[in-house]
This record gives C-alpha cells, sequence and structure tokens, in this order.
C-alpha cells in the first residue's frame, strides 16, 4: 500500500498508537539530523538560531493552547512535570478540595493525591458513570471549598472527549480553576476551551519526541504558583551572569530552571510545522474520519466498542472489544503482527492520525478479526 512521503513506516508495520507514543515526520527526523551534523561540526557557534527554534516552537505551542502570548508557555519535560509545577505550587489551605474522575491517566491523578498529605487538601473522587453526563457527575461534586478541576480533554482510555466548554462555565460561575491535561487532543483536534492551565507533551499527536512538551499558564495566575526550581534560566535577566541580584521572570520562563532541551525543540518545532502546514481543521477532520471508519469497521465485524460513537463524544481514540478474547493476548499477537496499538479499558485501542488511509485501518481490522478467533478457539470461546 502506497506510504505518507513524511511518514514512511517499516514494511508490514501498520501505526496505529497515536495515543501512546507516535512516529515523527521526516522533517523532524530531517531537523534533528541537521542539527547533531550542526553540534558535531561546529559546537554551539550558531547558538541564537538554536534559541530562534525554540522562540518558534512556543508561538506554536501557545497557538495550539489558545494562549494570548507566546510568553504564557512554560516548556516542560512532559505533561506529570506540568501538572507537578502546578500541584505543588498552589497555595492551599487545608481543607481546599480538588474533583478528580476515575477514568483519568495515574499522571492526572497521582499528583493531586500526593496534595492530601502534603497539604491537607481534600480529593474529591468521582465516577463519571454516576451522573447524567460525566460533567454532570464532575460538577454534581463540586461544594463551596473546591478549588481546581483537572480533566482531560479526551479520556486515554475509553476515548470519551469532554464537554469542556461546559466545564470551563461551570467552574468560571464557582470560581474554580480548570486545569486541562490535553494531550489526547492537541495535534488532534483544536482545542475549544480557554482554560486556566493547559498541558500536554509533544510525543503523542504532536508527533514530536519524548521529553518536550508545552504548560499553558493564566497570566495573572503565575505570580501565585510558587517557584520550586531555581536556576540560571529562569531569571528575568537571562544571560547577565554577573549579576548579583536576579528575579524570576515575569514570563512562563520562570519555571524553567536550567539548560533548554533544543535537540527536541527542533524536532518538535518540526512536527509542529507540518501540521501547521496541513492547517488544524483539515487535520482534525481527517482523524475524525478515520476514528468512524474504525468504528463503523468494528462494529461490522461484531465487536463491542467501549468508546462513544457520538460525534461530539469522541476524538482520534477508538477503543474496541473483540468478544470471547481476552485483550492482552490479543494485543501482544497485534504487536507481532505488525499492528501497533494499545490495550486499554479490556479492549483493543487504535488512535489514527490523519495521515492513515483507510487501506490501512481496513487491514489492521482483518488482523483484529482473524486473531480474535484463532484465539478465540485456543481458549474455547466461541469464533
Amino acid at each position: 500500500m502506497p506510504r505518507h512521503p513524511e511518514f514512511p513506516h517499516a514494511d508490514g508495520v501498520l501505526y496505529l498508537n497515536h495515543a501512546g507514543v507516535g512516529p515523527w515526520p521526516m522533517q523532524a527526523r530531517n531537523a534533528v539530523a541537521a542539527f547533531a551534523d550542526e553540534c558535531m561540526t561546529q559546537g554551539a557557534k550558531n547558538y541564537p538560531r538554536w534559541v530562534a527554534a525554540e522562540t518558534r516552537l512556543r508561538g506554536r505551542l501557545a497557538r495550539l493552547m489558545r494562549a494570548p502570548s507566546a510568553d504564557d508557555v512554560v516548556l516542560v519535560k512532559n505533561t506529570s512535570e506540568g501538572l507537578s509545577l502546578i500541584a505543588h505550587g498552589w497555595d492551599w489551605q487545608p481543607g481546599d478540595e480538588v474533583v478528580v474522575n476515575d477514568q483519568e491517566f495515574p499522571s492526572n491523578r497521582w499528583v493531586w493525591e500526593s496534595l492530601e498529605a502534603a497539604y491537607g487538601v481534600v480529593v474529591r473522587r468521582v465516577r463519571l458513570e454516576d451522573g447524567p453526563t460525566p460533567e454532570d457527575a464532575l460538577i454534581q461534586a463540586f461544594t463551596t471549598r473546591t478549588r481546581l478541576l483537572p480533566v482531560s480533554s479526551v479520556q486515554y482510555g475509553t476515548g470519551l472527549r469532554m464537554d469542556l466548554p461546559r466545564l470551563a462555565e461551570a467552574c468560571r460561575s464557582r470560581g474554580v480553576l480548570l486545569c486541562v491535561d490535553a494531550i489526547q487532543t492537541l495535534g488532534a483536534l483544536p482545542l475549544d476551551v480557554d482554560a486556566d492551565f493547559v498541558v500536554a507533551d509533544g510525543h503523542k499527536w504532536m508527533l514530536g519526541p519524548e521529553g518536550l512538551g508545552g504548560l499553558y499558564i493564566r497570566a495573572d495566575l503565575r505570580d501565585r504558583l510558587r517557584v520550586r526550581q531555581i536556576g540560571w534560566h529562569m531569571a528575568e535577566h537571562l544571560g547577565q551572569f554577573d549579576r548579583p541580584e536576579w528575579v524570576p521572570a515575569t514570563t512562563g520562563r520562570r519555571f524553567e530552571c536550567g539548560s533548554p532541551n533544543l535537540l527536541g525543540a527542533h524536532a518538535l518545532d518540526a512536527s509542529l510545522s507540518l501540521l501547521e502546514e496541513i492547517g488544524s481543521e483539515r487535520v482534525a477532520s481527517l482523524v475524525l474520519e478515520r476514528a468512524r471508519y474504525v468504528m463503523e469497521g468494528a462494529l461490522r465485524r461484531g465487536f463491542r466498542l467501549i468508546t462513544p460513537t457520538e460525534a461530539n463524544r469522541h476524538a482520534g481514540i477508538v477503543t474496541f472489544a473483540p468478544p470471547h478474547c481476552p485483550s492482552a493476548a490479543l494485543h501482544q499477537a497485534l504487536q507481532r503482527e505488525g499492528v501497533i496499538c494499545a490495550e486499554r479499558c479490556g479492549g483493543i485501542r487504535f488512535s489514527a492520525h490523519f495521515y492513515n488511509d483507510m487501506e490501512e485501518l481496513e487491514a489492521a481490522l482483518d488482523r483484529v478479526e482473524a486473531l480474535s478467533r484463532a484465539l478465540a478457539k485456543e481458549v474455547g470461546g466461541d469464533p
């Protein structure tokens, strides 16, 4: 089958795990190769140009996160670091509450749970199935002591797409801060909310390397977060090493303590430039088209969908469960057959990006069907 020129995967590989770790496009690979050659032959001779790549990246992340300015963006190692900067930087009072739901990835649960012992924060745990809608379940848990709602824009396992505008309205009316983990949205769909905090790292739908992402902090909240890490890069007067006095930068750089990940910046900048060339609306249309194709193909084969089918309730993730077949064994078999996907929520999770074609999706679903039938026979189920 034909290959997208930016994604020349190895023969036999059907890559459907962009919700896990996405592959780099060719131009990201080329940017890193050029950077490596430059480092080898010239060292840091062109360091100002490297900083220019980092500056471009801040601008691209600001556009993705709906940040008013690139100054509002903090470059972080990953989503967990960004969430930790918020959670352990806020001025909590004993009895303050955070509402956490049961479908969040551990990074967006554990960091808030760590506040219980550290600061006496009360973590109110909510099952999303316990309300008329997932948003109702969260909003009904608010009390007068609720200070913050952390929520993923799209749940990593079920693929449930949250109604962020409704949650934002509820938070604003009650004086609750909204913190969005947007890692399963940015690079796939436009973010549809202006939140107080947005965080995501670049190795999933943004098609970048691990080890670099962005954190948006609303400008008027920056000074309210304690600076926990100190280093040369976070000073207002950057580069003035002989200056006897220093203060943290007034921009998001105040939370970046040391030397930046310029290798990662070159890669992620190149990946995001590709997505910008295609256009966010076009990318979103293609991602949703492929998700619907997988849903229809899974249902046609008798698989049970775990991901909601409503148009406004899913993004690029589709999780489904073939009958009479253990999902762990099926996932291992699929990996061996070159179908790169994930096992989540007792099913198989496909997450196709804009460049995956329908022929690939059909071939992957055919392999799921064949392997699930074979495994069902092995365990004595009904194939």
